[in-house]
């Protein structure tokens, strides 16, 4: 086996020109219709995020070839795949239920890979060991998937999806059947072995953690389309959708700017910090907004809003206020701050926000 590049991924050398992922996927499925770019060097990662239906899934499959092309193309290294069957793919895939087979040892899935391309026994059980010791599961070689924690399992498939050496790795939500505290660990893990593979890997998923953490790159899919593409901070810190601001946990607006202020279509203006001009969003932290039960005198806050609490719900430490009225918000407070202001669906607040922890730009 060759050497692992202890690089991280996105800091190696991004491959020759026409070597990676670069394809257009469209496909067709009664009234949906996903359209999809996504090019990615060898040693990339990329995670595909959205919303359920988003057609992420439907992207992946088409990547292994389970679902046909109705137009575009899908090359991977300079070669073709269009019309390429799914088993001579140079594609290992990683399902969300991992799909080990159930009679055979964790040793015999990982080398039935290698098995099918031409390796004999001893050589694919030799092959499969050193994957397994890799992932920390020499002791394991010999259980049946039912003897195997989800974690276990996890990395089992990671192994056998890599034992193949495929030139793309496709994820599928590949820590969802894992409760939080296994999920943890072996996230952890997951951006290690990511870390260390050397061709494309694409992950979907719709938890912002896990694409945060695994990614190198974020493709934001709604409704079948690329809505937004970029790093991670990039993303986090510029949503351009209400389902990513939603995601990263910003109240996001979008209005015309003239110098300081923004004019939002249906709502007040807001005064940020940032001189623009032109079609812009505007966003700011739960954490941002102040809560007052009449209105405050003397605030240095330039943006006041009266609104009315629509629900309060338990967000980690805190309390969220979902809050209506002139214009709809999110405000995260402390249990004692809310208790101290009485807080209850129906109860009419005042909500101030300070300019500078607004955060204009662009649309």
């Amino acid at each position: 086996m060759t050497d692992i590049d202890e690089t991280p991924a996105g800091l190696r050398d991004r491959g020759l020109p026409g070597e990676g992922l670069d394809a257009r996927l469209v496909v067709d499925r009664g009234a949906f219709r996903l359209d999809v770019a996504l090019t990615a060097a060898p040693g990339d990662v990329v995670a595909l995020l959205g919303p359920n239906g988003a057609g992420k899934t439907t992207a992946l499959r088409a990547l292994a070839g389970l679902v046909p092309l109705t137009d575009g193309h899908l090359r991977l290294d300079g070669a073709a795949l269009d019309r390429t069957p799914p088993e001579a793919r140079p594609v290992g895939v990683v399902f969300q239920d991992y799909l080990l087979f159930p009679h055979l040892s964790a040793l015999d899935n990982v080398a039935f890979g290698p098995r099918c391309q031409g390796a004999t026994k001893a050589e694919a059980r030799a092959q499969a060991a050193g994957w397994l010791a890799r992932m920390g599961l020499a002791g394991h070689a010999g259980a049946k998937p039912r003897r195997l924690s989800g974690g276990q399992a996890q990395r089992v498939a990671l192994a056998r999806a890599l034992a193949t050496r495929p030139r793309l790795l496709l994820l599928d939500e590949p820590l969802a059947a894992l409760d939080a505290r296994t999920r943890l660990e072996v996230r952890a893990q997951l951006r290690r072995h990511l870390a260390e593979f050397e061709a494309v890997a694409v992950l979907v998923t719709h938890d912002p953690l896990d694409a945060m953490v695994l990614a190198d790159r974020l493709v934001v899919v709604e409704h079948g389309r690329v809505v937004q593409e970029g790093t991670p901070s990039d993303i986090a810190r510029r949503p351009r959708t209400d389902y990513i601001a939603q995601l990263v946990g910003l109240n996001l607006y979008r209005g015309q700017a003239d110098g300081h202020t923004v004019r939002l279509a249906a709502g007040p203006a807001l005064t940020t910090t940032e001189d623009l001009s032109g079609p812009v969003f505007v966003a700011f932290p739960p954490g941002a907004v102040t809560l007052h039960r009449d209105r405050p005198t003397g605030s240095s806050a330039r943006n006041l809003w009266r609104c009315e609490v629509a629900g309060l719900e338990t967000h980690g430490d805190q309390i969220r206020a979902d809050l209506t009225g002139s214009l709809p918000l999110t405000a995260d407070l402390t249990t004692v701050a809310a208790a101290e202001l009485g807080l209850h669906p129906g109860a009419v607040v005042w909500a101030t926000v300070k300019a500078a922890q607004t955060h204009a730009y662009p649309a």
